[in-house]
């Protein structure tokens, strides 16, 4: 049996998926004008430590190149005026409270801050990682202003590692979405499914597999409805809406511990009441959530 693919769409654009800086690709291999914009005054720097960077008053704190910190430098972009955008990599130098993650600051930011900081957290956490050639396991250096690692001693190139993962709102032929938990998370939290894309397999394969494994639903038909970086080190999130029949989901007992099916009127009443709790609003799940339910939802503070 076939269902016909949900037409439900995200209500505003996802808050990493945002940008106004050009990449400049072609600048990363231009010492020369490399050169020239670090020393330029107008250039504007970006200081990530430990996967955060300074917000004060909602907007990404900027310094220029003669204040920045010691650290591995990356160029982000230019923008429409001209200005370089440069991000530094630095050891933590202290406990400011200033500094915050990504899931903190991904709302309060403008697009301009936002493409910023998700760029250059998502470049910090893999030059973390990758500090040695997976080849031969010698030291690796900094090139292409910071978007390929170089091994020192044969020469091959690293690049940015990003891991595609399909999270998804499945929604039944009575118009029910499907939320489950995890076993680790808080008492009440619930969100959409989501898994990780294999070799070899389209997203849309993955969205049928993955549902199937973690509550026995089997998926009909499913529509893209959006992406968003999260470099939590380095995923890329691929939304979609999934549809299936409304039969009881089993859940694996191991990713995912109960699933329930929502109808819009006992979502909001246990959303209200506080049963269960929902991602935060940066979160492409919550927006999924929403998109379904077709406005924001009131999350009472507590």
């Amino acid at each position: 049996m076939s269902l016909p693919a949900p037409t439900h769409t995200l209500l505003s654009p996802l808050a990493l998926a945002r940008s106004e800086v050009d990449r400049a690709a072609h600048r990363r291999t231009d010492d020369a004008w490399l050169a020239a914009a670090w020393t330029d005054p107008r250039t504007r720097v970006v200081v990530v430590a430990e996967s955060r960077a300074v917000i004060e008053d909602g907007r990404l704190e900027l310094t220029s190149p003669e204040l920045a910190p010691d650290g591995e430098r990356y160029l982000l972009g230019v923008d429409g005026s001209g200005i370089a955008y440069f991000a530094v990599h630095a050891e933590a130098t202290g406990k400011d409270a200033r500094a915050v993650t990504l899931r903190e600051a991904a709302i309060v930011l403008d697009d301009r801050d936002a493409g910023l900081m998700v760029h250059a957290v998502a470049l910090a956490n893999w030059h973390q990682t990758h500090q040695h050639c997976s080849r031969c396991g010698a030291p690796t250096e900094v090139v292409c202003a910071g978007h390929i690692r170089q091994c020192r001693a044969d020469g091959s190139q690293h690049f940015p590692r990003t891991d595609p993962a399909v999270i998804m709102l499945v929604t039944d032929e009575r118009d029910r979405c499907l939320l489950a938990r995890h076993p680790k998370w808080p008492a009440g939290r619930f969100s959409t499914l989501a898994g990780f894309v294999e070799p070899g397999e389209a997203p849309e394969q993955a969205v049928v597999r993955e549902v199937a494994e973690e509550t026995g639903i089997v998926v009909r038909s499913c529509a893209y409805a959006g992406s968003q970086p999260w470099p939590f080190p380095s995923n890329l999130m691929l939304g979609y809406y999934a549809g299936a029949e409304g039969r009881d989901p089993h859940p694996d007992g191991e990713e995912i511990s109960e699933a329930r099916w929502y109808s819009r009127a006992k979502l909001a009443a246990a959303v209200e009441s506080g049963e269960i709790l929902l991602s935060p609003s940066a979160a492409i799940s919550r927006r999924l959530i929403e998109g379904w339910y077709g406005r924001e939802l009131e999350v009472p503070s507590r």
